[in-house]
């Protein structure tokens, strides 16, 4: 078993930054990949972004890629992901997720293990 809290959400303006933090406890972190995810309101759960177990790979929704940053720290059973440039659109609750396999994956059914979620808004 994992369990994932995730923390750093909140109310930001547009252009704005924000960084999530996922703390990770239960088996060893570094043999997975992790993701982060987000629902927008009113919409499905859409893929964020993802890192491979080792740290070395990361991999975005086009969305948010130049404009967001996963990060993970083994030593520490942590994963980040630094935000900025906000948009209204980015306006969502942001799930950590752990994965079955050191490999990333861009879809909810490769991750076994899920955080509450942490409220991210952003205003105009």
């Amino acid at each position: 078993q994992v369990q994932l809290v995730e923390s750093g959400g909140g109310l930001v303006q547009a252009g704005g930054s924000l960084r999530l933090s996922c703390a990770a406890s239960g088996r060893t972190f570094s043999n997975y990949a992790m993701g982060w995810f987000r629902q927008p309101p009113g919409k499905e759960r859409e893929f964020v972004a993802a890192i491979r177990s080792s740290g070395g790979t990361t991999y975005y929704s086009d969305s948010v890629k130049g404009r967001f940053t996963i990060s993970r720290d083994n030593a520490k059973n942590t994963v980040s992901l630094q935000m900025n440039s906000l948009k209204l659109e980015d306006t969502a609750v942001y799930y950590c997720a752990a994965a079955q396999s050191p490999y990333y994956a861009d879809y909810s059914a490769a991750y076994a293990y899920w955080g509450q979620g942490t409220q991210v808004t952003v205003s105009s």
